[in-house]
Parts: structure tokens; C-alpha cells; sequence
């Protein structure tokens, strides 16, 4: 986003409800009704959507969800242990045949700060696996 603070007041309006998380260059809600778990951060040049998500409540649901990714004859990048935006994930990554990066995570901890690592979010699954994981989703190197 261009914005976090203007972003925020029209998505917590939009939503009916305040962030979950709240920071200075980042913020997520975690809504019920719809069910849905959106996060913003800073854009730089770019702004519009980076990826899509899955959240897995559990480290076996993950697994599911990374075999669909299999399953569906795309490239896909495993990324366990990662620290991103916030949080402490188990992740995979899969690109649509558009170009849409799609992360299925299973967060399962907190971390003080942002982070700004490249990682396999931030580049095209093809190009992933020489990409080192561990780095955040959401920020461009």
C-alpha cells in the first residue's frame, strides 16, 4: 500500500473492525465474518496484490494443502521455518498458470520485528528453489 495509516482507517472501516496486528509498516485482520485474513504492508513502487494466502490451522492441514499445490502441476517451493511479517510459519509457495504467487502457511509463533529477507514469495516459483528461505513474504529485497 502507498499508505498503512490511511489504508488501515479505510480497511478497518471496510471490515467493521480494527487490526488484529497493528504496525507502523504492516497490519492484518483475522475476521470471522467473512473468514478472511488480510494483511498490508508498504508498496514502494509497486502497489496492488503481492500474493494470495492459505492459513492452515495446523502444521497437518499445511501438508493437505501443499500436496494440492503438487497436485495441480505447478512448481511449488517449501519454506519451513520462515519468519515473516511478524510471524513465526511453516510455508510452501505455487504460482498460478497467470503468475499469481499463492502461499499456504500454518503459523504457529510471534516475532518483534517485520523483517525484509528475499525469499521464495518474492521471486517466480521457478526461479524459488535458488532462493534462500527463511525471509518474509510480504517485502521486496
Amino acid at each position: 500500500v502507498g499508505d498503512v495509516a490511511q489504508s488501515v482507517k479505510f480497511y478497518s472501516s471496510l471490515f467493521g473492525a480494527e487490526p488484529t496486528v497493528a504496525k507502523p509498516d504492516y497490519a492484518k485482520w483475522m475476521l470471522d465474518d467473512p473468514r478472511v485474513n488480510f494483511s498490508i504492508v508498504p508498496g514502494g513502487a509497486k502497489t496492488g496484490v503481492h500474493h494470495l494466502g492459505i492459513q492452515a490451522e495446523s502444521g497437518e492441514e499445511l501438508e493437505t494443502v501443499l500436496e494440492r499445490f503438487a497436485s495441480a502441476d505447478t512448481a511449488t517451493v517449501a519454506q519451513p521455518s520462515a519468519t515473516c511479517c511478524y510471524a513465526k510459519s511453516d510455508k510452501g509457495w505455487a504460482q498460478d498458470p497467470q503468475g499469481i504467487k499463492w502461499e499456504a502457511f500454518h503459523t504457529y509463533g510471534e516475532n518483534a520485528t517485520f523483517g525484509r529477507d528475499r525469499s521464495p514469495g518474492n521471486a517466480p516459483v521457478a526461479e524459488a528453489k535458488a532462493v534462500k528461505a527463511g525471509g518474509c513474504c510480504g517485502a521486496s529485497a
